[in-house]
């Protein structure tokens, strides 16, 4: 293999993992509003309905992780996405408050299982030299999306008032997605000589643990703020129209940030990368949760993009590099793993504090588990992994 980055399969990859993820994030902000208008439910009922595919996404990721380490991994990205895009017809045809939730739930299994196999036939599509900057990179392709997307559907649904126009665009997008997956070419592998039958590893990286619990609490805080932010800002600020502003300052910072650590990433300062993005986030939540006005607002996403933007690249590639070449897709699936069980806990414990005690009591939660995440790396997880680096 060449040591071009920019080769034809890894921008192949790259545009599918758009589409799969801008498809998703196009209805996440606005699924509240919907479950709200459409059938009534309550605050704790609307974070149990979303918070179901987290828990189907979190149980296929470990199985993802072994299946893609184990067969054909162009086979199963095909197979995944075909199914991931099937789900979003359910939406159309959910006509109740209980068949909306299963066909929810139900869609986390495809979601898991193709995040994982996209992000590591990505990797499969890099020289080896360039595989730190190319992991900087790729996650631009997702991070671009789940910033931009949110503000889309949000223009979308206030200029047209339509929720099935934005689950007709969503099923458009992910065959799209499923298409450009179909013409990826990847090198062939050969076995791996003494590698074990079966293990635990093949499941989880088990050397990640302390890695996986830190992403955990951040993964946490984005879930409530991702799904919550547009009741948030409406309740607490009186900001009706500002959510696709927020997400789009947001979507601005974690492109610059990743455009900034990627040469960190070559030079191979993963720790530092990583270090500099928790303390932006920190602070940038911080000021979400104190809720002072616009400008604490739009503030927050600006350095929560630029946080994130640099934390979860060098997450990434940590966990790559305390895994054997040949468990790529467990790495990929661990961290992943790790951050949808944070995502979920966020999203049902969001709902469930905003039930009782307001969107503001629930933000700030959010800002005291990101300062305690920050802090675990600052003393812990960074030893952590330079002890297990391989």
């Amino acid at each position: 293999m060449s040591d071009k980055l920019w080769n034809s399969e890894y921008l192949k990859v790259m545009t599918s993992n758009f589409l799969l993820f801008f498809a998703f994030y196009l209805l996440t902000p606005l699924l509240p509003i919907y479950l709200d208008q459409q059938f009534s439910a309550n605050k704790d009922i609307i974070g149990l309905a979303l918070s179901g595919y987290v828990v189907a996404t979190l149980l296929i990721r470990p199985f993802s992780g072994f299946v893609v380490d184990s067969f054909n991994r162009k086979t199963v990205l095909m197979f995944c996405f075909f199914f991931f895009f099937l789900c979003f017809a359910g939406y159309i045809g959910a006509g109740t408050l209980l068949m909306f939730a299963i066909v929810r739930t139900f869609h986390g299994i495809p979601f898991g299982a193709t995040t994982v196999a996209n992000s590591t036939v990505a990797i499969d599509t890099l020289p080896s030299a360039r595989r730190n900057e190319g992991v900087g990179y790729y996650g631009l392709s997702n991070n671009l999306a789940m910033a931009i997307a949110p503000s889309a559907g949000i223009y979308i649904y206030g200029a047209t008032n339509n929720f099935a126009l934005l689950f007709w665009i969503s099923l458009i997008l992910a065959l799209a997605g499923f298409i450009v997956t179909t013409t990826v070419r990847l090198p062939r592998r050969a076995p791996v000589a003494g590698k074990p039958k079966l293990s635990m590893d093949h499941f989880f990286l088990g050397r990640a643990w302390l890695m996986a619990i830190n992403i955990s609490l951040f993964g946490l805080c984005w879930g409530i703020m991702s799904n919550y932010v547009a009741i948030y800002g409406r309740e607490s600020l009186g900001i009706t129209d500002g959510t696709g502003i927020f997400f789009a300052i947001l979507s601005g910072g974690l492109i610059l940030s990743r455009l900034l650590g990627v040469p960190q990433l070559r030079k191979g300062k993963i720790v530092e990368n990583c270090l500099r993005g928790v303390l932006l986030s920190t602070l940038g939540f911080g000021l979400f949760a104190g809720a002072w006005g616009q400008w604490s607002f739009y503030l927050s996403a600006l350095l929560v993009g630029l946080g994130n933007g640099q934390m979860y690249p060098a997450f990434l590639n940590m966990f790559l590099n305390v895994a054997r070449h040949d468990q790529r897709g467990t790495a990929n699936s661990s961290i992943l793993i790790s951050w949808d069980l944070g995502m979920g806990l966020g999203i049902l414990l969001g709902g469930l504090i905003a039930e009782y005690s307001g969107y503001a009591a629930a933000f700030r939660i959010v800002a005291v588990t990101q300062a305690a995440g920050a802090l675990l790396f600052a003393v812990a997880t960074r030893s952590f992994y330079l002890r297990r680096k391989l």
